[in-house]
């Protein structure tokens, strides 16, 4: 099993939004996929971004491919996650 999958929650590890939590809402190719914070949660827009750049964490969220910001942040306040959202990673 793949760690790049639709509901994972990574760290971004480059870019302006470096050390921000993320959750992946989309597998776009083996490359890229597409990610959001929600940006009122963790500051991430949604966005296309290279799975590189992302460290994945063991955390995973039932969610649909291509979820909404709403469904996402629904999800992380009832399982609790949403505060860990907040705080960032250490670079």
């Amino acid at each position: 099993m793949s760690a790049i999958q639709v509901g994972r929650i990574c760290v971004k590890r480059r870019g302006r939004e470096a050390g921000y939590k993320c959750v992946i809402v989309d597998v776009i190719d083996e490359s890229f996929v597409l990610v959001t914070g929600p940006k009122a949660v963790s500051g991430v827009k949604r966005r296309r971004a290279n799975v590189k750049h992302l460290q994945p964490s063991g955390d995973l969220l039932p969610i649909s491919t291509g979820a909404s910001d709403e469904e996402v942040l629904t999800l992380l306040n009832k399982t609790g996650k949403a505060e860990n959202m907040r705080s960032p990673s250490p670079k």
